[in-house]
């Protein structure tokens, strides 16, 4: 038997108890109920428990009661997070690539404390972390609880920026020159964390948050809001590829009809389709036309090209030209 500790704890270990060991398929009887507080120093009468258990339902916890073969058993039957739900999370948790490692594992220890064991158990055999190409800086959470709360404080934000060499290691580049920044947004795009903001020289920018380090919140306000007053992030991260900066144009696709649900999933719904003939269809969308974007067009196949306007067909040629020669 562990310490004896303060009665007026019981409460608190009855719900660790039963949110820890039952769940739909694990119950716990009265013996193994007085018997766990036990464990935690807690003496307990049934009667007491019996109104314990009142109190818990009371407060919204779904204890439930089943007799089988004339024996009470008791188990929590619905959670703040279903199974289904705690496994969604880990799987965002894994896909994250701005997560690293150690983190990602970190934060799914937490999602396992919000089942039971046996729960927890189901979930552990479902993780796969170590395979998975994940970030390097392990201050991202805190680079992004910096960004939120400049973003909130209408505050600029200075930084440096790194990239990786031909070493495999994270440099600074421009020899360590710190970035001055207006935070407007952050966005998830292609697996990655990025900051969408306001640079006095050049207007609106961004910035991978995972290769972003040394962050100073500043107490200079913000610009750009008049630029970011009609701002719609998720329009301005679906017209870059891999977030690549180029001119917005308008391009027409013409595209094989497997490919529809390709090009919904890229450019949405909204999308008009035009039937080119029995096999093809058109659609115009408007991109950041980067090698990127052109990139994503070969990566088609036959099954897609460039129709127009020249320009981009022109430079389409080009690109291919390019690629011919060098595997020649």
């Amino acid at each position: 038997m562990g310490k004896e500790r303060s009665p007026k704890l019981k409460l608190f270990y009855l719900t660790k108890i039963l949110m820890e060991k039952t769940d739909e398929k694990h119950s716990l009887t009265m013996e193994e109920i007085i018997s766990s507080l036990e464990a935690y120093g807690i003496s307990a009468e049934r009667k007491s428990i019996y109104s314990d258990l009142e109190i818990l339902e009371t407060y919204g916890i779904d204890v439930v009661k089943e007799v089988r073969n004339k024996n009470c058993f008791y188990h929590v039957a619905s959670r703040q997070f279903e199974l289904a739900e705690l496994r969604l999370l880990v799987d965002s948790v894994q896909s994250a690539k701005f997560i690293t490692k150690k983190k990602s594992n970190e934060l799914i220890r937490k999602i396992e404390g919000l089942a039971s064991h046996y729960e927890a158990r189901e979930l552990q055999h479902e993780v796969f972390v170590t395979d998975r190409v994940k970030a390097q800086n392990e201050k991202i959470l805190y680079n992004i609880d910096a960004i939120h709360r400049a973003i909130a404080g209408n505050a600029k934000i200075s930084f440096q920026y790194s990239n990786w060499n031909v070493n495999k290691k994270m440099v600074l580049r421009h020899d360590g020159k710190r970035y001055i920044e207006s935070p407007w947004a952050m966005t998830l795009a292609e697996e990655n964390y990025y900051l969408v903001c306001f640079d006095d020289e050049t207007g609106i920018k961004y910035f991978r948050v995972d290769k972003m380090v040394n962050i100073d919140v500043l107490e200079d306000a913000r610009n750009g809001r008049e630029e970011f007053r009609s701002f719609n992030i998720a329009d301005y991260a679906s017209k870059r590829f891999r977030m690549y900066e180029g001119p917005e144009m308008k391009v027409t696709l013409e595209c094989d009809n497997s490919l529809a649900g390709v090009v919904i999933d890229r450019f949405g719904t909204g999308i008009a389709i035009r039937p080119k003939d029995d096999n093809h269809f058109e659609t115009t969308v408007t991109v950041a036309v980067s090698r990127q974007f052109y990139a994503w067009v070969f990566a088609m196949g036959n099954g897609m090209k460039i129709v127009g306007p020249d320009e981009v067909w022109e430079e389409a040629r080009r690109i291919t030209k390019e690629l011919a020669k060098q595997y020649k």
